[in-house]
């Protein structure tokens, strides 16, 4: 099956986030498996103030590019292809945002020596 990367974007802070969305997020890969896909990795982030940028030799606290929506967190998905990729992303909870997929060229796990 081919991978790719769900990108949560949220305008809702984690820590304001209703229980059952949380509890959604929790139960998401055994949705997911119910429907022929898998959930192989995922991570949640901490608050875009936490961020530090870096362009060229520039550090900047904060993100990247500032948005209405935060990268909340990412998880890794297989799927049989694009569309089915695409159904089972839609089923991520979001209060405000959404979800962005993207096909990976590879997923490699690198173990400290």
């Amino acid at each position: 099956m081919a991978r790719y990367a769900v990108l949560i974007f949220e305008k809702v802070p984690p820590e304001q986030l209703p229980p059952e969305v949380m509890r959604g997020h929790m139960e998401l890969p055994d949705r997911i498996a119910e429907r022929g896909g898998r959930v192989v990795a995922g991570l949640a982030l901490e608050p875009e103030a936490t961020a530090t940028a870096i362009r060229g030799d520039v550090l900047t606290d904060g993100p990247f590019i500032e948005t209405k929506e935060a990268l909340g967190g990412i998880y890794i998905l297989e799927a049989r292809d694009l569309d089915h990729a695409l159904s089972l992303a839609g089923m991520t909870p979001i209060v405000d945002g959404g979800v962005e997929v993207r096909p990976l060229i590879d997923f490699v796990v690198v173990e400290a020596p």
